[in-house]
């Protein structure tokens, strides 16, 4: 079967079984919601890249949310997206989701496929679902399922495959086992597969959560991956976070380099139009936020700082700085969102990497410079090639329904 009607056989029976069923109500209160993102992107290359490139992008998140009585619901999400020029070349490096049209590539993802029992104290969850950690707006190193990029604020965060159970021994403590199964998803000895468990508790300016988990190890070479921390947030006046985690591999002797650090505060002016935030990274080279350990820097230390104005309740303009403090890079992004009316907003971003070769072309390369250093090479989308960006700009109308 050709395959662009193998994917439109696929959306047809996706709204079909749906549309039966809300249209049967099988005791269930069925809900859809979504977003529709269609984006246009401009670059100037460094190094290898091309000097300007485009793309295009159409990406929808479709949700169902179908609730049985009061005790029990059922969620699902799927992204469907079609991509060309620049989107289409990153989108498919390393991915075999992708088919090819006469002008684009397409693919359908399932995101979220997971189910939730509730009761007066206790509640469990289990499928693809999301397994957020952490307080804190920036880099959030507590997340180690999916560490947050600040360079790719649009990412859609990865779900994964597993269980929690959740009990409430009062309405400000939550306490959490969870189990999430190996991420090499072709074991079947469960060997790399994670257990763990986290303490929420929340009081009325202030919530603490502190969480453990343990990695079971792949071979008998080691003792598995252990995994502890803490997240702290304070609303007074001034707004407070600390996120940290601390990862130990027995294998690799984990030291320092194990652990990652953030600390940031927010405070807003004029009665809310102005919104200024700060968050510093210690990134250990093990650790969660680190590309060896699954997140996306090299560095160790970092640090976010942002201003948003507020002109109204439509349009808000935002300027971040990202800054690598090891070997002297930066990343200034700037942004503006415009509600042009009720679901549907413009947003208008651009980033500008920036290190100390760019100005002086004495070889000091930054990773959050135009081109990234040659020890980043191999993890660049085509190896081989210094790939880099001068700067880029993206176009985005999204409509939520």
């Amino acid at each position: 079967m050709n395959i662009n009607l193998r994917i439109f056989t696929f959306v047809v029976i996706f709204f079909l079984f749906f549309l039966v069923s809300g249209t049967l109500r099988l005791s269930a209160q069925i809900t859809f919601s979504g977003i529709l993102d269609s984006s246009v992107s401009a670059q100037s290359g460094a190094g290898d890249s091309p000097a300007f490139s485009c793309g295009i992008e159409e990406y929808a998140n479709l949700r169902m949310q179908a609730k049985l009585k009061d005790s029990a619901a059922f969620y699902s999400a799927f992204n469907f997206i079609a991509a060309a020029g620049d989107y289409a070349a990153n989108a498919a490096v390393g991915s075999s989701a992708f088919v090819a049209g006469e002008n684009y590539i397409a693919a359908i993802e399932l995101e979220r496929l997971y189910f939730r029992l509730s009761g007066e104290y206790a509640g469990f969850d289990g499928g693809l679902l999301r397994m957020p950690f952490g307080y804190g707006q920036v880099w959030r190193p507590s997340d180690f399922l999916n560490p947050p990029n600040p360079l790719k604020p649009d990412a859609r965060p990865r779900a994964v495959l597993g269980a929690g159970l959740s009990w409430y021994p009062s309405d400000s403590l939550k306490l959490l086992g969870l189990s999430v199964a190996p991420r090499d998803p072709f074991s079947q000895n469960g060997k790399g597969g994670l257990i763990g468990f986290s303490i929420d508790q929340h009081w009325d300016k202030a919530s603490l959560q502190m969480l453990y988990a343990f990695e079971s190890p792949k071979d008998a070479s080691n003792q598995g991956i252990h995994r502890a921390g803490m997240s702290v947030k304070v609303d007074l006046e001034l707004g407070l976070v600390l996120d940290t985690l601390y990862t130990y591999n027995s294998e690799t002797h984990t030291e320092i380099d194990g652990l990652s650090f953030s600390a940031g505060a927010d405070y807003s002016f004029f009665d809310g139009n102005l919104f200024v935030l700060a968050e510093y990274l210690y990134n250990g080279a093990a650790s969660s936020t680190s590309r060896y350990g699954g997140g996306g820097f090299s560095n160790k230390n970092y640090l976010y700082s942002g201003i948003t104005w507020c002109f109204n309740d439509y349009t808000n303009a935002g300027l971040a700085l990202i800054s690598g403090f090891d070997d002297v890079s930066f990343t200034p992004i700037v942004s503006v969102n415009h509600d042009l009316f009720q679901g549907v907003t413009l947003s208008i971003s651009a980033q500008v990497p920036l290190d100390r070769d760019l100005f002086s072309g004495d070889g000091n390369r930054g990773e959050l410079g135009p081109i990234p250093p040659d020890e980043l090479q191999p993890l660049l989308p085509v190896t081989g090639e210094r790939l880099g960006r001068y700067f880029d700009v993206t176009a985005k109308i999204r409509l939520r329904f």
